[in-house]
C-alpha cells in the first residue's frame, strides 16, 4: 500500500470539500460539548447528593461532645444508637439505612470540600465530626413519620431534611442535563447527515480514480482509506475544540464564578472534567468512523 497516494488524496479531499469538513466540525464542536456539559452536570447532581443526601434521603445526625440539642448529654452510646436502629428498622417508611462513622464523615468531608474549611476541621481531626444515620425513603413524600419518630429520641442531635431547599436545585439540575443532552441528540444527528454528504461529495469528486483503482484490483481498505482518515481528521479536530470549551467551561465558570460566590456546596472538579473529556473523546470518532465505514461501501461500491 502506498501510504504517499493515501495522504495525497488525504490532503485533496480536505481542500476539495473544505466547507463540508469546516460544518462536520462545527456541528460536532457544539453537539460534543454539550454532550460533555451534560456529563458534567450528571457529576454535580452526583456531588449534591453525596453531600446534601437524595430526596429519598433523610440524615440523623448522632451527638457527640460538642452537640447542644436537648437530647445530647456528651457522646452518644451504644445503648441510644441500639435503640435509634431499631426505630429506624421497625418504620414501614424505611426502605433502608446505613451508619457513617466520625471516620467515614471525615473523610468524606475531605472530598466535598475546600481547602479553606479542611484546615478548620483538620485541627480536631476525626473525633470533631458526628456520626449519622442516612435513612432511605420508601416515598419521598412520606417521610414524617420516621422524622417525629427519631427526632425525640436520646443520642439524637439533629434530623437533615433539606427536601423543600434540595428539590428545586436537583430538578434544575436535571432539566439543565436533560436539556443538554438532548440538543445534543439533534445536533449529533444533524452531524451524521452532513458526514454522510460529505462522504458522497467526495466520492463524485473522485469517481474517475476510484473507478481505475477498481480495476487495476485495489483492496476495499486501499480505497476507503483516504475517507477514513478524513473522517478522523475531522473528528480529532472537533473533539479537541469541544474540550478545549470545557476546559474554559470549567476554569472561568466554575472555578473563577460559581465556587468564588457559591460556597455552601461541593462542586466538580478535575476528576469529573476528565470523565467528560473521555466521553467527548471517544464519542467524537464513532460519530464519523462508524458513518464513514457503512456509507463508503454504499457509495464507493467497493
Amino acid at each position: 500500500m502506498q501510504l504517499r497516494y493515501v495522504y495525497s488524496e488525504l490532503g485533496q479531499g480536505l481542500r476539495r470539500n473544505l466547507s463540508m469538513h469546516l460544518a462536520v466540525i462545527l456541528t460536532l464542536f457544539v453537539s460534543l460539548t454539550l454532550v460533555g456539559l451534560g456529563v458534567l452536570l450528571n457529576g454535580q447532581v452526583k456531588k449534591a447528593e453525596d453531600h446534601f443526601g437524595s430526596l429519598l434521603q433523610i440524615t440523623v445526625f448522632l451527638c457527640n461532645d460538642s452537640a447542644t440539642s436537648p437530647n445530647c448529654t456528651g457522646e452518644v452510646t451504644q445503648a441510644q444508637k441500639d435503640q435509634i436502629i431499631k426505630v429506624v428498622e421497625d418504620n414501614p417508611e424505611v426502605a433502608g439505612y446505613h451508619m457513617e462513622s466520625k471516620q467515614e464523615a471525615y473523610d468524606k468531608a475531605k472530598e466535598l470540600f475546600s481547602d479553606e474549611y479542611l484546615s478548620r476541621i483538620d485541627s480536631f481531626g476525626p473525633q470533631s465530626m458526628r456520626e449519622s444515620v442516612w435513612i432511605d425513603l420508601k416515598d419521598k413524600d412520606e417521610y414524617q413519620g420516621i422524622k417525629s419518630a427519631v427526632q425525640g429520641l436520646d443520642g439524637v442531635s439533629h434530623v437533615r431534611d433539606q427536601r423543600a431547599v434540595l428539590e428545586p436545585l436537583y430538578n434544575a439540575l436535571d432539566a439543565l442535563t436533560y436539556g443538554a443532552i438532548g440538543i445534543a441528540v439533534f445536533l449529533i444527528v444533524a452531524a451524521l447527515l452532513l458526514v454522510a454528504n460529505t462522504i458522497r461529495l467526495a466520492a463524485f469528486a473522485r469517481r474517475r480514480e476510484i473507478g481505475i483503482m477498481r480495476l487495476v484490483g485495489a483492496s476495499s481498505l486501499y480505497i476507503s482509506l483516504p475517507f477514513l482518515l478524513e473522517a478522523l481528521v475531522t473528528a480529532a479536530i472537533g473533539v479537541a475544540l469541544a474540550i478545549g470549551a470545557l476546559g474554559l467551561f470549567m476554569y472561568f465558570g466554575v472555578h473563577e464564578k460559581i465556587q468564588q460566590s457559591v460556597n455552601f456546596m461541593p462542586w466538580i472538579g478535575m476528576p469529573e472534567f476528565l470523565n467528560a473529556a473521555l466521553w467527548v473523546a471517544v464519542l467524537g470518532p464513532l460519530l464519523t468512523l462508524i458513518p464513514t465505514l457503512v456509507l463508503t461501501r454504499k457509495y464507493l461500491k467497493v
